[in-house]
């Protein structure tokens, strides 16, 4: 059965927002089922990995891959739960950004040509802590915890996952292990755009007017309900058929980028202070006189040349070159029109997700999950995410629930699942 034409989002007695392509969307069963110590974990895991460069048909099932040793005493190791796929996991499939990661994951590697594979993708993981090390003092066994896993470390399509204690954070209260994936990494990423370069936080945003464009994505749609948490003036640009999901979530102002000139709708609106750039490309050439002049306005691009200039030209080159483009835009622009120009970066911050959580379980963001997989099927929830135009996170389901919880009756077909209302759903909406 082909998924819906439009994501179908369920408000829950809990606050959470979820759009079911498939399933109930929890993993509860990972709490159950866990062992506490080392010594009671096999000594190699299953998991989805590659082995080269390319196309889907590079993703590899294989239970063969040794779990993640516990090197640092700062580290914590996870029983993967639910993790979910960003665009980034799609890039790296292919060799985006391949010779800076390798680097950064050896720093010996510049010296040798030992190869990075096998690789284990994946950014975002919901699970339980199953082991610690020596000087790890926030978390213990059995805690559950969230983190986005920075993509020079090895992924969460696996059973387990190693990271510092600085990178994990207490998963919220209100959410299933698969509502939550759906969160860390664009979490992570809008965080380190809107905060670091936007220079904006919860105490300066109550006059402010931000546009973002691309809101309906993963990063759009957590950063509406961020900013609509500190008190901002959003417009967002997004198709038609997203209106109902990003107005759901809080945007005061939508533009669909399919119904005209969009950059003459917005600029017949007040002008803004900060941009936030998801989509790149031409839209960087009218979004810029979109801020308010001489005025300290930002305009933040998360679809930068960085990786791209690396791979192409190698690291030095790629970096110098970077780094000339970015010095001659941002001075261009401040001395056009006092603009800042600026790109964004995910940073890993597990504090920052501790800031989060506390939102989450207030009810100020919800998480917004367009389609669920089980873990045999990653291959085809990438291809879900490759057809673009996404309303919200692809999760994956990494733990068995079927021993532990009961499912809904499934009619599976190419990977997709009929969509199922939550039992204690009380209101559904249907972006048109």
């Amino acid at each position: 059965m082909e998924p819906a034409s439009s994501a179908v989002l369920s408000g829950r007695a809990d606050n959470t927002l979820v759009c079911f392509y498939s399933g109930a969307g929890c993993s509860v069963c990972c709490r159950r089922r866990l062992c506490s110590s080392s010594s009671r974990l096999q000594s190699c895991m299953p998991a989805w990995v590659i082995d080269q460069y390319g196309p889907n048909g590079v993703l590899r099932f294989t239970d063969e891959i040794p779990v993640p040793a516990i090197n640092f005493a700062s580290e914590v190791m996870i029983k993967v739960c639910a993790a979910s796929l960003n665009p980034l996991d799609i890039s790296m499939r292919g060799g985006y950004g391949a010779k800076l990661l390798k680097l950064r994951r050896d720093p010996m590697s510049v010296m040798d040509s030992d190869s990075e594979f096998p690789l284990i993708l994946g950014r975002d993981v919901s699970g339980v802590v199953v082991d610690c090390g020596s000087g790890v003092t926030h978390f213990a066994p059995g805690d559950e915890v969230w983190a986005a896993v920075p993509p020079w470390k090895q992924g969460s399509l696996a059973e387990f996952v190693t990271l510092t204690e600085y990178e994990v954070s207490h998963k919220p209260k209100l959410l299933s292990h698969t509502e939550a994936a759906s969160i860390p990494y664009v979490a992570a990423t809008a965080l380190s755009a809107l905060v670091n370069a936007g220079g904006l936080c919860r105490d300066n945003c109550s006059n402010k007017r931000v546009l973002i464009t691309g809101g309906s994505g993963g990063v759009g749609t957590f950063s509406i309900q961020l900013l609509k948490a500190w008190g901002a003036h959003v417009t967002v640009t997004c198709s038609h058929n997203a209106e109902g999901l990003v107005r759901g979530l809080g945007a005061d102002e939508v533009v669909d980028y399919m119904a005209g000139d969009v950059a003459a709708q917005l600029d017949m609106m007040e002008k803004f202070d900060v941009i936030l750039d998801n989509v790149g490309g031409e839209t960087e050439q009218w979004a810029l006189s979109l801020l308010k002049p001489w005025s300290g306005a930002k305009y933040v691009t998360l679809v930068t040349p960085f990786l791209l200039n690396t791979d192409s030209m190698g690291l030095l080159d790629g970096i110098v070159r970077s780094g000339f483009t970015l010095h001659n835009k941002a001075i261009q622009n401040i001395i056009s029109n006092g603009v800042f120009y600026r790109w964004g970066f995910y940073a890993p911050d597990g504090p920052a997700l501790d800031e989060i959580s506390k939102l989450v379980d207030a009810g100020k963001i919800l998480p917004v999950v367009e389609a669920q997989f089980p873990f045999t099927q990653v291959p085809q929830a990438f291809q879900k995410l490759e057809q673009g135009h996404a309303r919200g996170k692809t999760v994956v389901r990494v733990a068995d629930e079927d021993e532990d919880l009961p499912q809904a009756e499934e009619n599976v077909d190419d990977g997709y699942r009929e969509a199922a209302e939550p039992e204690q759903a009380r209101e559904t909406l249907k972006p048109h």
